[in-house]
């Protein structure tokens, strides 16, 4: 299932995927598969995007 939450609240940062992927070191490749849906992080990198998009868990990924 897309992410469209942490599309949106990238866009929002004015973040580029690249930008984000720079803060939490991943690739941008990486940021695009969670957004896609392709990919299931880590809770780890999800607390790192939380922590750079100023944005809670539940607000990001939890249904």
């Amino acid at each position: 299932m897309k992410n469209l939450r942490l599309k949106s609240a990238r866009a929002a940062r004015d973040y580029s995927q690249q930008q984000l992927a720079d803060l939490v070191g991943v690739s941008r490749q990486t940021i695009n598969a969670i957004e896609k849906g392709d990919y299931n992080p880590t809770i780890k990198l999800c607390i790192a995007i939380c922590r750079a998009l100023d944005k809670t868990l539940d607000e990001l990924f939890w249904e």
